[in-house]
């Protein structure tokens, strides 16, 4: 495994987000313009930690949410977004049939899916992946790089991101995963995710990947569907 570091974010919030819309392996749900500003800050603290044009692998998932959230972390870095390179290996987790319905309906229909303390799916979609399927997807691409030298900024999604996060530090990532602490208006949700995105970028300790570790258990736990991105320094 290469020892270059790994800045994992999620995208910023999309219109699907601000709805309360399983979201998914969707291909493409358009930022909001909290989203757009949530990756503006993601990329100003960035650019405040590695300074212009670092050396750094650029990756993302190949939805549309992602990708335009690393346009706007590219610019800030100074890179060039044309250079990325994206996997779908790196999605978000398949939502089967739920995929594009709203959370109130799948619950007035199944029961509570969703453990709100730790942010994570109880249960499975019809048709859809689980935590195991995507690490099997996750370990395929980590194996393939894993000679690639230097540091890498991966955008991709909540759930993926866990999961990736979980592999790298060696963390539980399924439903049985500690709880983390809720945020709940936008605008105390804005607030944490630019002090977080800050102690992520500033505080982490860099390792190997194998041996790497994440922050603190709160910042280590999955986002809830409408909370905000997160970087994480691995």
């Amino acid at each position: 495994m290469s020892a270059g570091r790994f800045f994992i974010a999620r995208h910023g919030e999309t219109v699907f987000n601000a709805a309360g819309r399983m979201q998914g392996e969707a291909a493409h749900t358009p930022l909001t313009r909290a989203g757009f500003a949530q990756a503006d800050e993601m990329g100003r603290v960035l650019r405040e930690h590695l300074g212009g044009g670092p050396k750094l692998a650029l990756w993302s998932s190949p939805t549309g949410r992602a990708l335009q959230t690393l346009a706007i972390l590219a610019e800030h870095l100074e890179l060039d977004w044309h250079a990325a390179r994206t996997d779908a290996r790196l999605s978000e987790i398949d939502m089967g049939s739920w995929g594009g319905r709203l959370y109130r309906d799948i619950q007035a229909e199944v029961g509570e899916f969703v453990d709100r303390a730790a942010g994570l799916f109880t249960r499975r979609a019809p048709g859809g992946e689980w935590y195991d399927e995507i690490a099997v997807r996750l370990g395929g691409w980590l194996e393939a790089h894993e000679h690639e030298p230097g540091d890498r900024l991966i955008i991709m999604h909540g759930i993926s991101s866990r999961v990736l996060r979980g592999m790298l530090t060696g963390r539980r990532t399924g439903p049985n995963a500690a709880p983390r602490s809720p945020i709940r208006s936008r605008k105390d949700r804005s607030l944490a995710s630019t002090a977080a995105s800050r102690r992520c970028c500033t505080r982490a300790t860099a390792a190997s990947a194998c041996r790497a570790r994440l922050l603190s258990p709160a910042r280590a736990h999955l986002a809830k569907p409408r909370s905000l991105p997160y970087i994480a320094r691995i």
